[in-house]
């Protein structure tokens, strides 16, 4: 195999790795978050509202986990640095 197909499959391969850890990861942090966040306001029903609350703002620092390995995914297919150089070898 030459240079191109085996930067374009480790790319392929790297960016699959990449979305399906970070997806993982974020949905069971959220829903780790969620059954805490229920289990404390079954415990204290006058507090749901600050806890509903907390458990937004902590469901969105859990999600922004998956946007990051969803941008580096992006950049790892479509703005390789590795492609540059395999064309220009491929080229000589």
């Amino acid at each position: 195999m030459d240079a191109i197909t085996l930067i374009g499959a480790f790319s392929v391969l790297a960016a699959g790795l990449c979305i399906s850890i970070g997806g993982m990861s974020a949905g069971f942090g959220e829903g780790h978050a969620a059954a805490s966040a229920l289990q404390a306001i079954a415990q204290q029903p006058d507090e749901a509202n600050t806890i509903t609350r907390t458990l937004f703002v902590a469901m969105a620092m859990v999600e922004s986990t998956a946007i990051y390995s969803f941008v580096i995914t992006i950049l790892i297919l479509y703005f390789n640095p590795f492609w540059n150089y395999a064309i220009q070898i491929a080229a000589k």
